[in-house]
């Protein structure tokens, strides 16, 4: 790691978060000298992924308080009298109030090591790219089938298709044969479906495995742990940007197959497709006209706004919900696991919004709105790396910046000096914020977001199919506290060992994460490891927590650039992760920075097919003496996709 980089750049991205990955690979794509250096020696920043150990490594790291200091001054020489230096954090100060409890049987898993772990390196983790790679090469064990998809709300257009909806668009999504038959009548090209050999899950057993802290030790290569739960919208800015970049050759992706509420203490499935709704046993006959109706009337709810205007514009959504013939059961399914929104702070208008949102999403790719990534959010970030080093982009890890060069008369920053003592020189800098020191940020009011990881033994709504993906949402027991949104993951996303489920909490901050989050937890597992041997009933029904982490994570989207001082006008500033399910802050973040720096180039264009790239003459010789090494590379396929939007609004609206 003491090899220099070149002096010269046009763009230095600081950390390697999903929106400096998005303009990084943008920037790269454009034809633009990139630098992509991170101090961590993993990709991804807040939104990686671990394995166990790294988790375990993550977490001690984040529990020492000490700050790291400066061993040598003697980059400050490499100053001149005309120019100043913006300091840089040497230590993340991002996570806050970390802390692990192990509620499994603990049997000597201090001698315990991961199967097939490398020597460790004192770090704070492992690259989650390279775990992959070796677990793929020491087994591909067959990816077990998720539910079969049923008919959603654009079932009526599903016969008019595009011919050549086959071949286009490359996200990859593990799904069962029924989604797949169903994807390509609906004409939706963006999706090529993964075809593994479809197990059928075993019967769950009526006692689930005991699972030991060793086991989790040793198959922690099994885990891919996220910092940040998020899911996929399928017309989501994220999913169209994968599209239209072909970034989505470099991964895969599971359907979320079910969407479940928390009501009156119980974790119940919400019907969301037109199929779900009629087949639903917990709804009567008139609650499913209601429903159908609702819903129909929030897909063009812009054509009627006499009737969300006026009385209810300032009204919440929670309010505007009650004087539309809704059941209480009703109100609390579209509210909680449809909209998703704030019983308190959601307004009417924004509560329709969601609520189409969910609408138009449903059915692109399956039975619900969502996607996510096999082994983990993680892998979004490393697949815009990969774009931008295929286009020239250079990388370093472990690779920390001491200070941003600012030139006194011009007040543009000019170049950064690493903690080699190199100096280099460049057009425009990216920092994340949480690079930025407290001097420049002594203005900037941060908000945080409480997150807690679970490994639990059983789903937390048992049906006949062990491996599913599943959302719900928790209302919050006090007026003014925040819902939690719990992800719970299966085995077949690749994030967990078999037998177990990795589970994901959020919500924004009130206190500290574990006060935020455990009283939530207590209601949907069991935390002692007897209980199910001394009770009966209820906690008997309940999962039971192998272990968990509880942290608290700055959340510094939406500040205002003016918030920070003495900022020189072509450093950009990119923010961490944000409490929203979805992408589209960090989508809308990064294209707005490259649009700004290159207001006249398109933002991430699809990469040319390699039958159209000319060729100068010492490669076409090269070619022609067999030198080349490149591996033949077939034709991409064109991006272009046939909408359905339309379609989805004349099939309910015929309903």
């Amino acid at each position: 790691h003491g090899c220099s980089v070149p002096s010269q750049q046009v763009y230095i991205l600081i950390s390697s978060s999903l929106p400096e990955s998005i303009i990084a690979a943008a920037c790269a794509r454009s034809g633009q000298r990139v630098l992509h250096v991170d101090s961590r020696n993993y990709y991804g920043g807040n939104w990686a992924s671990f394995s166990f150990s790294g988790l375990l490594s993550w977490i001690k790291e984040n529990q020492q308080n000490t700050d790291i200091k400066d061993e040598s001054e003697d980059w400050r020489k490499l100053i001149l009298e005309n120019e100043e230096v913006i300091s840089l954090n040497k230590k993340d100060k991002t996570i806050q109030h970390v802390e692990a409890f192990c509620f499994g049987d603990q049997d000597a898993a201090e001698d315990v090591e991961e199967a097939g772990a490398l020597a460790r390196v004192p770090a704070a983790g492992t690259s989650v790219a390279e775990e992959v790679a070796e677990e793929a090469e020491k087994e591909c064990s067959p990816l077990e089938s998720s539910v079969p998809g049923a008919e959603n709300w654009e079932s009526e257009k599903a016969s008019s298709t595009d011919p050549a909806s086959a071949e286009e668009g490359n996200i990859t999504e593990i799904n069962s044969e029924n989604e797949s038959s169903h994807n390509t009548a609906s004409g939706e090209s963006a999706l090529e479906l993964g075809k593994p050999e479809a197990t059928l899950s075993e019967v769950s057993a009526q006692e689930p495995k005991k699972i030991t802290y060793s086991q989790i030790v040793r198959e922690g290569r099994r885990f891919n742990i996220d910092l940040v739960s998020k899911l996929l919208y399928s017309r989501g800015l994220l999913i169209e940007l994968l599209i239209k970049s072909n970034v989505s050759r470099y991964a895969e992706f599971k359907n979320a197959t079910r969407i479940l509420a928390f009501r009156e203490g119980k974790v119940e499935q919400v019907p969301c497709s037109r199929a779900d709704v009629f087949n639903s046993r917990q709804l009567a006959m008139v609650e499913k006209r209601m429903l159908m109706k609702f819903l129909t009337f929030c897909l063009e709810y812009e054509q009627h706004p006499d009737e969300y205007q006026g009385n209810y514009k300032n009204s919440t959504f929670a309010q505007f919900l009650k004087t539309r013939k809704l059941t209480p059961s009703l109100q609390h399914f579209i509210l909680h696991s449809i909209a998703m929104v704030s019983e308190n702070d959601c307004n009417t208008l924004e509560g329709l919004q969601a609520t189409r949102k969910f609408l138009q999403c449903l059915g692109r790719y399956g039975n619900t709105p969502f996607l996510f990534p096999l082994y983990g959010q993680g892998e979004i970030p490393q697949c815009f790396c990969r774009m931008c080093a295929v286009f020239g982009g250079i990388y370093c890890l472990r690779h920390s910046v001491q200070c941003l060069v600012v030139d006194k008369e011009s007040g543009r920053c000019k170049a950064v000096v690493d903690h080699f003592g190199q100096r280099i020189s460049a057009s425009y800098f990216i920092v994340e914020d949480s690079y930025l020191s407290e001097s420049v940020c002594v203005n900037v009011c941060y908000r945080q977001l409480s997150r807690a990881v679970l490994i639990t033994d059983q789903s937390v709504l048992k049906t006949d199919s062990e491996q599913q993906v599943s959302i719900l949402t928790v209302p919050p027991v006090d007026l003014g506290q925040p819902a939690v949104c719990v992800i719970e993951l299966c085995s077949s996303t690749m994030t967990c060992m078999k037998d177990t489920y990795l589970v994901h909490l959020t919500c924004p901050s009130t206190k500290t994460a574990r006060e935020d989050l455990e009283p939530v937890v207590q209601k949907l597992f069991s935390l002692n490891a007897e209980t199910e041997k001394e009770t009966e009933g209820e906690e008997l029904e309940k999962p039971r927590v192998l272990w968990a982490v509880y942290f608290n994570m700055r959340d510094s989207s939406g500040i205002d650039r003016n918030s920070y001082s003495g900022l020189p006008s072509n450093v950009y500033v990119c923010s961490g992760p944000d409490s929203a399910l979805g992408n589209d802050c960090a989508v809308k973040q990064a294209e707005t920075i490259f649009q700004e720096m290159f207001p006249t180039e398109e933002f991430c264009p699809a990469p040319p097919n390699p039958e159209d790239i000319i060729y100068d003459e010492d490669e076409i010789t090269a070619e022609e003496t067999g030198f080349n090494n490149s591996p033949e590379t077939k034709p991409e396929s064109s991006l272009q996709e046939s909408s359905s939007r339309g379609s989805t609004e004349e099939a309910l609206g015929r309903s």
